[in-house]
């Protein structure tokens, strides 16, 4: 049986951090994989998860299993963070999943089941695992305009064109904030077209947050999620705590699905469980209970939010030297976009023989498409960096 299989495309970023890593070279610089990293190139463990799980370690008194969609606990402390108290939770089903891809994964299969061969349009470019999720469960992946490569902003009269086109039975993915792989966000005065549109049309939404607070805070960065959230009978968020938390390998992730009142939310509620059950049985708990206890904790809440907040401000000041040092070795404003972009990744549009010349000769490490993360530099590689880019221009 196994002899029949086919092999699978390498994945490209993957590659990417093996080739990192096999390169002898000092001062390489990797730009690939999207892991937030200190100025020392490390992963840190946060503070207040750090606390929490000594809190949890001591009071914990059995490993059983939780229920099929997760802690109620969780559900709640995750739906008052996305979406605040913008809709009654009594329309909220949500479900526990294995990071935020489980909570795609899941979307995906919740669409197949009530609208199978579905549609999803989604932004050009997006994540690539978005249209190879959908594909994989029998959905028909397609785009929508999204980003200008020439400019490096929104290109946002084609993203309206192309959505004011499409039909109630489609579904459209947006990217919550921090925009992956383009760095690239609508505005709020952008986000409530879209709302405006998207409501006219009657399609379903699906909104993809994996960065809540990396942008330009945890509140601002929930605008568009609470807009839609507002006014949409119906919508799908996939949350990932895995950044904001720092909690990657603990696999963190939530699906809520917000039903049109007089709906019945015990239906999807039971649906979404069903899922979880046919997929993994139960969604792991101990990073979901870390991010629990750290949410239902002043205390640990305002220290978590106080090292987010530093590590989006890191962040941000990475991107302004960077634009600053390019405008300076270049003597253009073309990288200037670089600043306004807002979490991990911006796009920089350099060719793929550009970007295979700065991994050959100055061992700089970023995707094909010239997508970099941010947070893989520090104050000390920004002006190696640019001052690569300005070599091979």
């Amino acid at each position: 049986m196994l002899e029949s299989l086919k092999p699978q495309a390498e994945d490209k970023i993957i590659r990417l951090m093996a080739q990192y890593r096999e390169d002898p070279r000092g001062g390489k610089i990797d730009l690939g994989v999207g892991v937030y990293k200190d100025a020392t190139g490390l992963t840190p463990v946060m503070r207040a998860v750090r606390a929490a799980g000594a809190e949890l370690q001591a009071a914990e008194t059995t490993k059983t299993y939780t229920a099929l969609a997760g802690d109620a606990g969780f559900h709640a402390v995750m739906r008052d963070l996305i979406l605040g108290d913008t809709v009654p939770a009594g329309r909220v089903a949500a479900a526990a999943t294995p990071g935020g891809t489980g909570a795609l994964r899941i979307a995906c299969d919740l669409i197949r089941k009530a609208r199978p061969g579905a549609r999803v349009l989604m932004s050009d470019p997006t994540w690539p695992n978005h249209p190879a999720i959908a594909q994989d469960l029998g959905l028909q992946p397609a785009s929508y305009r999204y980003f200008d490569e020439a400019s490096g902003e929104v290109d946002f009269d084609g993203m309206k064109a192309d959505l004011s086109a499409i039909s109630a039975d489609d579904i459209v993915l947006l990217h919550g904030c921090c925009h992956n792989p383009t760095g690239a966000n609508l505005t709020p005065a952008q986000w409530d077209e879209v709302v405006a549109l998207l409501k006219a049309k009657g399609a379903t939404v699906l909104v993809d947050i994996a960065y809540q607070g990396f942008g330009d805070g945890l509140e601002a960065d929930a605008y568009g999620v609470r807009a839609l959230a507002k006014a949409l009978p119906e919508l799908l968020i996939a949350a990932s705590c895995s950044k904001n938390f720092g909690v990657y390998r603990e696999r963190v992730g939530i699906l809520l699905a917000l039903v049109p009142e007089g709906t019945q939310t015990a239906v999807v509620q039971a649906n979404l469980a069903a899922l979880n059950r046919l997929n993994y049985s139960f969604p792991p708990d101990h990073g979901a209970r870390l991010v629990q206890t750290i949410l239902s904790s002043e205390a640990l809440t305002a220290d978590w939010k106080a090292e987010l907040e530093e590590v989006r401000l890191s962040m941000l000041g990475l991107r302004e030297q960077l634009a600053a040092e390019l405008r300076r070795l270049t003597n253009s404003d073309r990288f200037d976009f670089v600043a306004r972009h807002r979490g991990m990744f911006s796009r920089l549009g350099l060719s793929p023989d550009q970007v295979e010349r700065l991994r050959q000769d100055f061992g700089v490490y970023m995707v094909g498409d010239s997508r970099i993360n941010i947070a893989g530099l520090n104050t000390d590689s920004v002006p190696k960096l640019a001052a690569a880019i300005a070599a091979v221009l």
